[in-house]
């Protein structure tokens, strides 16, 4: 959530950093402004009858203590009527910051300075690309028929169980699953990072916390009955662990990572994009998240988006950085790098993890807060990516490494799966 004094001190640049994502803030901001105007009077409404009030009571108390009873009473019932208007002012104060608060939560964070403008992905930046495009055998296939080949992944039997998006794993497939699994955690442990397992079920106050709602309200699975949603990933119960929380500065950087399925929704999704592995409603991942002083956050961010690049190059796959533009980038992120690996049956680019610096967003919608050195209290940075997510990095594992025998297991995760080949 912005910060009311950041949008009160140039609405008009607000209004323009928030057109990079193509948000339209020309009603919005001045009527927030017009809103906090009206809370600040009626504030100072409420502060003015409240000294009227402390006042009279000191002068009853002097009244009654002279024996002038009747004064002291005609007083009562002038406090009785300003504690009436206290009442009426309180509902209205109420009533008004709620409607701020309403709007607050519905304002995107303002893109960083050098994210670039553009409506789609279409218009996002390639920072680099690393690694060797693999060139296939012949008769080389996509994912999906090399799950049925190896009865590794069965997607009729998760159709079966639970609907689309719902694959099962089988044999080696779930075995390179849970390697996978451990492979990121235990190289996020490596680089320092405290392993974290949340609960997959959060409530409201957690969703809005790091602000998929109301954003993204109707892309979470929702448990009406307990008023609990399923988590899209780690990062909303790990960032709310500190939630309402002041940390001391010696504390920085916070660095959590966690393995966790997630589940999203995904309506509207159709075509291409949506066979096999590519796009399903029950994923696993592993994310990492770190809270960091605000002076350090970008320098954090690049650390995050190499750490990641590091765990391509270690399962030898060629992949691509991408910065997205104003238009693809999130509701909570300031700025955001995809990283994407080549899917060489598919001959496509698939994304396989976002990292994100979210700036003081988060922070101020959860009050993640921290103490300096003279005592002076500070809004936190948050940033999270992911690192990674399984089903894409299965898809191009499995595509990439095909042969006529089968299907290679880069070294790295060999001492994992106990096996160097799936055939």
């Amino acid at each position: 959530m912005l910060q009311l004094s950041v949008i009160r001190e140039n609405p008009e640049e607000i209004i323009r950093r928030l057109g990079i994502k193509n948000f339209d803030g020309s009603e919005i901001i001045p009527q927030i402004i017009s809103l906090d105007d009206q809370r600040r009077e009626t504030q100072k409404m409420l502060d003015n009858l409240q000294a009227q009030n402390n006042a009279m009571a000191r002068k009853i108390g002097v009244l009654f203590k002279s024996g002038k009873t009747a004064e002291a009473n005609l007083l009562k019932e002038k406090t009785a009527e300003l504690k009436n208007q206290s009442k009426d002012l309180n509902t209205a104060f109420e009533n008004t910051k709620k409607e701020l608060d309403d709007l607050l939560v519905r304002i995107p964070n303002l893109p960083h300075e050098s994210v670039p403008p553009g409506k789609s992905s279409d218009d996002n930046l390639i920072i680099r690309t690393e690694g060797n495009i693999p060139k296939l055998p012949e008769g080389s296939v996509p994912h999906w028929e090399l799950a049925a080949k190896y009865d590794i992944i069965d997607f009729s039997l998760g159709n079966k169980i639970s609907g689309a998006g719902f694959p099962v794993y089988k044999g080696k497939g779930a075995h390179l699953q849970r390697s996978l699994i451990n492979f990121f955690l235990e190289q996020a442990v490596k680089a320092g990072y405290l392993e974290i397992q949340p609960p997959y079920l959060v409530n409201a106050a957690s969703g809005y916390g790091t602000g998929q709602l109301p954003d993204k309200d109707g892309q979470m699975y929702y448990a009406p009955l307990d008023d609990l949603y399923l988590i899209p990933t780690a990062e909303v119960p790990v960032t709310n662990i500190y939630r309402d929380i002041i940390l001391k500065e010696s504390e920085l950087p916070v660095k959590n990572v966690a393995y966790s399925a997630c589940f999203r929704r995904e309506a509207g999704s159709y075509g291409k994009d949506v066979r096999g592995l590519n796009r399903l409603h029950q994923f696993d991942k592993v994310e990492i998240v770190q809270i960091v002083h605000p002076e350090n956050s970008y320098k954090i961010l690049d650390e995050m988006v190499e750490y990641v690049s590091g765990l391509l190059r270690a399962l030898e796959l060629p992949f691509r950085v991408v910065k997205l533009c104003g238009g693809d980038i999130s509701f909570t992120s300031a700025m955001t790098f995809d990283m994407e690996v080549w899917s060489a049956a598919q001959e496509r680019w698939l994304e396989v993890s976002s990292v994100s610096n979210f700036e003081s967003f988060q922070a101020n919608r959860m009050k993640l807060r921290f103490k300096d050195e003279t005592g002076k209290i500070h809004l936190a940075h948050t940033l999270n990516g992911s690192a990674l997510a399984l089903p894409r990095i299965m898809a191009a594992l499995l595509e990439n490494n095909q042969d006529a025998d089968g299907i290679r297991i880069p070294s790295a995760l060999q001492p994992y799966t106990g096996f160097d080949k799936i055939s």
